[in-house]
């Protein structure tokens, strides 16, 4: 298909630009690096892929290895919208996971007890169709409760949401209010020792006293348990990609981690339309 609106997608691409042309469209670096990030091959390797590729696809043409990792490092760091977009109300379901900034040296770190920091990405995840909707990153430090707002901000943009579910590391009046002030319903498990006043959050009040009552019967009826549902989103792009991120700076790393959220994507709806 790249190959098919190569011309039409560089003119596009080119169109007011100054300085030296794109020779290359987006599309094409994105599906070398989709390959980048599931085949694990490096730069020089995908050039070489790319030459005996070129052999059975006519107009193919090959970049060098340093031209795809600095177009690929360029690319906007964002979820496909195509991927996700959705007619119908969303029911979302978010969480968050530990991923390594390297898969090396593990033996020494464990040898000479040496800490080293890891990323968090939090997501939201459609319940229905599996999809991630949003996905951010932040260092270990960032608690999930305070990337609610920022999740739902991105989700938004792509589908309404009608429903949001998340343990009790979101509970907290400020994310109650925000669910509230835009139509959402909290499904949001409350602590144990929470009080039944509102104090100053009514929203969070009724669904700490309807809780309270029946902890079972809160969860069947307002369907607490398809939060499970961002739990295995989370453990099948960590068995798929890895635990780790091959990029060295920060920006590169998120751009990493999106990219593969968009392969994950792609895989689901692939899957959903077996």
């Amino acid at each position: 298909d790249f190959v098919k609106g190569w011309e039409d997608e560089l003119e596009a691409m080119n169109k007011g630009k100054e300085g030296a042309l794109f020779r290359y469209p987006d599309s094409f670096i994105r599906l070398l690096l989709f390959m980048h990030v599931y085949l694990h091959l490096p730069y020089r390797q995908l050039e070489g892929f790319t030459k005996a590729l070129a052999r059975y696809v006519k107009g193919l043409k090959v970049p060098d290895h340093s031209s795809i990792q600095w177009r690929a490092e360029k690319l906007p760091v964002k979820l496909d919208k195509a991927l996700i977009d959705s007619n119908e109300d969303v029911i979302i379901a978010l969480d968050a996971s530990g991923i390594k900034v390297s898969n090396r040296g593990e033996w020494m770190r464990h040898k000479w007890k040496v800490k080293r920091g890891y990323l968090k990405i939090h997501i939201a995840v459609d319940v229905k169709r599996k999809k991630i909707m949003a996905l951010k990153v932040t260092d270990e430090k960032v608690g999930d409760g305070r990337m609610l707002q920022p999740l739902i901000k991105e989700a938004s943009k792509s589908s309404e949401l009608a429903k949001t579910i998340g343990d009790g590391a979101y509970d907290t009046k400020s994310n109650f209010r925000y669910l509230d002030a835009e139509g959402i319903e909290p499904v949001i498990k409350v602590r144990k020792n929470a009080s039944s006043k509102a104090g100053g959050c009514m929203p969070r009040k009724l669904v700490s006293q309807e809780y309270l009552r029946n902890p079972e019967a809160w969860k069947r009826k307002h369907g607490y348990g398809q939060r499970w549902m961002a739990e295995t989103a989370l453990s099948s792009y960590k068995r798929t990609f890895g635990e780790y991120v091959s990029a060295k700076k920060m920006d590169n790393m998120v751009g990493e981690l999106m990219v593969k959220a968009n392969l994950y994507n792609v895989f689901v709806g692939l899957t959903a339309n077996l």
